[in-house]
């Protein structure tokens, strides 16, 4: 793997690159931890988002960076695989407020396991002093900087893992 830089200053880190192979490969990483439990992460995110309080699907799908079509689909897997609900919201009669079951509740508290040990091995690759600083700064740039997404005529698309 390289660093991804290049152009006139060659030793400036390439904030994208390192970011995109960073979020492609933890991304990775969670896909195939969570796979055992046979939900994906976009799964593993509504559930868990959904524990948090009562949210409609376009809450949640806001939350989880989900656009509406794959939402649906995602709730209908979800569903069908009895770990969540969609009821009539009592405020939006237009809304629904999905709901996480007690099988899903389950799941979800085995999928947090799962995660934070995942994390606990990424994390300890940065040096202990460096941790919280460097989870601090990712905070910062997710919460300020770079908390919303710029329309762009055409937008970003990550090519599909290969094949092993």
């Amino acid at each position: 793997m390289t660093t991804g830089t290049s152009g006139p200053d060659a030793t400036a880190p390439d904030l994208m690159f390192l970011m995109s192979w960073a979020t492609h490969a933890l991304a990775q990483e969670h896909a195939a931890a969570l796979s055992g439990l046979g939900i994906s992460t976009r799964a593993y995110c509504v559930l868990d988002r959904g524990l948090t309080g009562e949210f409609t699907q376009s809450q949640l799908g806001e939350m989880c960076g989900i656009d509406k079509t794959t939402m649906v689909v995602t709730l209908d897997e979800l569903e069908r695989a009895g770990l969540a609900e969609r009821q009539p919201s009592t405020t939006d009669r237009r809304a629904r407020i999905v709901t996480v079951t007690p099988d899903g509740e389950r799941l979800v508290a085995e999928a947090r396991q799962i995660v934070a040990r995942l994390q606990g091995d990424i994390l300890a690759t940065v040096p202990s002093r460096d941790r919280a600083i460097f989870l601090d700064v990712l905070g910062r740039l997710v919460n300020g900087r770079l908390s919303t997404f710029v329309q762009a005529e055409r937008p970003a698309r990550r090519r599909s893992a290969r094949a092993a």
